[in-house]
């Protein structure tokens, strides 16, 4: 009865906690509430007398805490996709190894002559497996331990779909067959980890955040497939609540991208392509510090554009600094932000509020795109393919169709980045030839300082 209680009460928090992570008003409880909800389940199945190894669950839970706090006490705000990838395979292998576990056991004890059990069985194998490969390599990807862009070979698609194909097969055959046997469940294990490798291997860093938050969808399949392995609710729950949730993410992403979740995952997006930019007049245009704090001074309407490169930088206060120091001299200040602005969904919206960035001044694309044409300075920081015209201009470009910051309708525009190297889509971006931009070459929050102590000097 305590446990049932327990995971009902954690279902009703898990819900609430999804429904106020929506706002960045209200994240903060809402992944409150989702925490508790957490420990009231671990308390609740503590106490429901099924524990039959205390001293591995105290080693496993002195070991996790350890690490999982160090590891987010450590990680900079630059890094979290890496984390979510990491922890999110890490959920992916957990599924994948409980259900290796009911299986063996069945097996041992004579009992897995169910169908349901051991179709349920192979596909959390399935799922767990292939999210925690995929995980693990775009962690990797992330995290530069190897090259972020799109690595092909090949037949490499057909491949995969032999390889899948052949998954099946053996999942049905053993299914239908019953021949489940340790030997069968290492053969499809290995090939689910294959294939979750193959998978991601095309796929570049600029789709990377739509790859993690599809994984993420996998891993609360995973989880929930698992709880009808277990007879679980709390996990059938908080497994069909993370997989919802990570698809609509998914496809939202995917919409704001323009593309399709299939070409995003067989299209190999992020070779380093130039489309019409190569007939344009590539003429670059520097700027000093003392030059953007008067064009920023004397400016009725400034738009501020965050990107990744904020984000490496840190600059996230000096910005925070800048556009309080504007806004005290009658500067209309806004932030524009895309959905895609560094490398995860409300990554920025976190970023500029850690620097106490009101959320009044925070405007999504949508909502603020019509309003560059009336700015007199559009200060574009570290941002790069969400602020690219290729995406409307050049019908040759991969990012063509891609929905992006009309940033080159405003009257001037001053770019902060530390080169002209290409982002994450592996592309030029038009927008730094223009004749109204202006780049401020150098560390972003280094640039901002300048700016700043050029603000009192003019």
């Amino acid at each position: 009865m305590i446990t049932s209680i327990g995971y009902l009460i954690t279902s009703v928090l898990f819900i609430l906690g999804i429904m106020f992570l929506r706002s960045p008003a209200t994240a903060r409880l809402g992944n409150t509430l989702s925490a508790l909800g957490m420990a009231v389940a671990i308390i609740a199945t503590l106490l429901s007398g099924s524990i039959q190894r205390w001293d591995l669950i105290i080693i496993g839970f002195v070991l996790g805490a350890i690490i999982g706090y160090v590891a987010a006490m450590r990680v900079a705000m630059t890094a979290m996709p890496q984390m979510v990838a990491i922890f999110n395979g890490m959920g992916g292998g957990a599924a994948a190894l409980v259900a290796i576990n009911e299986i063996l056991k069945a097996l041992e004890a004579g009992t897995l002559t169910n169908l349901a059990a051991i179709g349920t069985g192979l596909l959390t194998v399935f799922i767990g497996s292939f999210s925690f490969a995929g995980s693990g390599l775009a962690f990797a990807k992330l995290q530069e331990l190897i090259h972020g862009r799109p690595i092909t070979f090949p037949l490499q698609k057909p491949l995969n779909a032999v390889i899948f194909l052949g998954l099946v097969i053996l999942g049905i055959w053993a299914v239908a067959t019953q021949a489940v046997n340790p030997t069968i469940l290492t053969v499809f294990t290995l090939i689910a980890l294959l294939l979750g490798f193959l998978v991601v291997l095309p796929i570049g860093g600029a789709d990377m955040p739509v790859v993690i938050s599809l994984l993420n969808a996998m891993t609360g399949l995973a989880a929930a497939t698992t709880g009808f392995l277990l007879l679980n609710n709390v996990l059938i729950v908080a497994g069909a609540l993370v997989g919802a949730s990570g698809t609509i993410l998914t496809l939202l992403m995917s919409r704001a991208m323009n593309r399709s979740v299939s070409n995003i995952l067989f299209g190999a997006f992020g070779k380093l392509q130039v489309g019409e930019t190569a007939d344009i007049d590539k003429t670059v245009r520097s700027t000093t510090p003392e030059d953007v704090a008067a064009l920023l001074k004397y400016a009725e309407k400034v738009i501020i554009v965050p990107g990744f490169g904020l984000a490496v930088a840190r600059a996230q206060r000096e910005v925070q600094e800048l556009a309080q120091k504007l806004i005290d001299n009658g500067v209309d200040v806004r932030f524009a932000i895309h959905p895609v602005a560094g490398r995860m969904p409300g990554h920025m919206n976190v970023l500029l509020a850690e620097a106490n960035v009101p959320y009044d001044l925070l405007y999504p694309m949508e909502a603020i795109n019509s309003e560059f044409a009336s700015t007199d300075v559009a200060l574009v920081i570290g941002a790069n393919d969400v602020v690219n015209p290729a995406a409307r201009l050049d019908p040759g470009s991969p990012i063509y169709g891609m929905p992006i910051l009309n940033v080159d309708q405003a009257k001037q525009v001053v770019v902060l980045k530390r080169g002209m190297n290409p982002g994450f889509a592996g592309i030029e971006n038009m927008l730094f030839y223009n004749p109204k931009t202006l780049m401020l070459f150098g560390d972003a929050r280094e640039s901002v300082q300048k700016v700043l102590r050029a603000l009192d000097e003019v």
